[in-house]
């Protein structure tokens, strides 16, 4: 048995490197904050690209674009991007302030300045090009 270990050793090795080749580290992570207009307004202001979602749990299109904005999260030219969950049903206030209307909402900044804007869509293609444009 004494002579397997080394074998096991080297298996444990070369597991976690592929783990760590295939799984994202947490420095490519997106920066996930809880919303407050203090908060972004910091956001908006560190120079970083911010990415608001409007969803609710109910939304069968808050629901769908759930897995394409996971999916671009995880790409390394999206790790400085810096994320807003807002609940559509719990955080009126916050609506109010976005002037946001509809849950699927999606809203990306890049410094002081709000650049585009789109609700109720899940085309992963316009999606990306929507949050590409504060990269």
């Amino acid at each position: 048995m004494h002579t397997r270990r080394p074998d096991l050793y080297a298996i444990a090795a070369g597991l976690a490197l592929s783990a760590s080749l295939v799984c994202p580290s947490p420095s490519r992570a997106v920066e996930r904050v809880a919303f407050t207009p203090a908060a972004l307004a910091a956001a908006r202001t560190s120079g970083k690209p911010v990415l608001v979602d409007v969803s609710a749990p109910w939304c069968s299109v808050c629901k769908a674009q759930k897995p394409i904005l996971s999916q671009l999260y995880s790409d390394p030219a999206y790790k400085d991007l810096v994320v807003f969950d807002v609940d559509f049903d719990s955080q009126k206030p916050a609506l109010t302030a976005l002037r946001v209307n509809a849950q699927s909402t999606l809203i990306v900044y890049r410094g002081d300045r709000e650049i585009g804007r789109s609700t109720g869509d899940t085309d992963r293609s316009s999606i990306k090009a929507l949050i590409d444009k504060a990269i």
